[in-house]
Formats: C-alpha cells, sequence, structure tokens
C-alpha cells in the first residue's frame, strides 16, 4: 500500500461557514436543481428573482441559461447585462462579484474553495473571485480562488486562470498566459 499521510477523518474547514442555516441550504439546492440546473426552466427573469429571493444582488437584463449552477446565491453580486451561459458552475463558497457585461460562456466554472495539500487534514481554504466590467470567460475555462479579472479581458476556451488578469488583456492556457491586448473595434 503508500506510505500516505492524509488523515481525512480530522479534516477541518476552519472558519469557513456557508452564510445560511441547514434549512435554507437544503431548500436553496432543491430549489436550484429543479429550477435553475436544469432545462426545466427557461426564462431568466424567473431565475433572476429566485436568486434575488436566496440574497443575491442582481442587476437588470441578466440572462441565466439553463443547466446554472450556483451554490449559494447569498454570496452572489451580479451586475446589469451579465450572461451566464449553460452549465455555468458558480461555486461560490464565498464572494464572487461579476460586474456589469460581463459574459461567462458555456461550461465555465468559477471556483472559490481548494484545499492545503500541505496539511494531512486536508483543510479547506476560501477565497473570493471579482470579474470586472466587460470581461468574458470563455467555454469550459475555469477562475481559481482568490482572482481578479480585470476590466474587459479574456480568458479563452478551455483556460485555467489561477493569478489575476490585468484588464484588456486575452489569457489562454493552463495555466493561462497573456497572449495580447484586447482591441475592441465599433
Amino acid at each position: 500500500m503508500s506510505d500516505t499521510k492524509v488523515d481525512l477523518s480530522g479534516y477541518d474547514r476552519g472558519d469557513y461557514h456557508p452564510g445560511r442555516g441547514v434549512f435554507i441550504r437544503t431548500l436553496w439546492y432543491c430549489l436550484n436543481a429543479l429550477l435553475m440546473d436544469s432545462w426545466l426552466c427557461p426564462v431568466s427573469s424567473i431565475k433572476c428573482r429566485l436568486l434575488k429571493m436566496f440574497g443575491a444582488k442582481v442587476g437588470r437584463a441578466v440572462v441565466v441559461k439553463p443547466r446554472v449552477n450556483i451554490k449559494y446565491p447569498w454570496h452572489l453580486e451580479l451586475g446589469n447585462h451579465v450572461w451566464l451561459g449553460e452549465g455555468v458552475w458558480i461555486d461560490n463558497l464565498t464572494s464572487v462579484r461579476i460586474a456589469s457585461n460581463v459574459c461567462l460562456s458555456q461550461g465555465s466554472y468559477l471556483l472559490t474553495g481548494n484545499h492545503n495539500y500541505k496539511k494531512s487534514t486536508f483543510p479547506l481554504m476560501v477565497a473570493g473571485i471579482e470579474i470586472e466590467a466587460g470581461a468574458w470567460v470563455g467555454a469550459n475555462a475555469v477562475v481559481c480562488p482568490g482572482v481578479k479579472i480585470g476590466e474587459g479581458a479574456v480568458l479563452c476556451v478551455g483556460s485555467v486562470l489561477a493569478s489575476n488578469a490585468e484588464a484588456m488583456t486575452i489569457y489562454r492556457g493552463n495555466p493561462a498566459d497573456k497572449v495580447r491586448r484586447r482591441e475592441i473595434v465599433s
């Protein structure tokens, strides 16, 4: 067998708290599965109202496509004209702030939690994500805990962003590297 020293029986989630009690979390999980993370409700306005009911801050004209999975809406802030594509997963154990005119393309994943692999108890570590106005997270891209994506930045399809992204810059790869400046023409 292996000589590993990992002992998950002593798992420690530190000072992490989900922000709501077990009843509210269970109710959210059920409604999220039924109306958000499914094909049953294609209407964005209904989904936005549901998010607001559970404490999310939601701007005007937000588009929420089918199969969007949001861990805890009370940790979510969406600006105006935000687009959440099909299959987006916002795994927000802590704060996720998405400014106006941001597009999260299909299958993109915002991840706010990780584990300290250096400790035998594998403790939970959480850090928020901030995405500034006009940014675009491409299809199947991953944004890691603690990352800030600058205004107008682009994370290309399938990329993994583990550090901050400068404004108006395009990033690609795993780990994502700067490719070039973003130029917007009218």
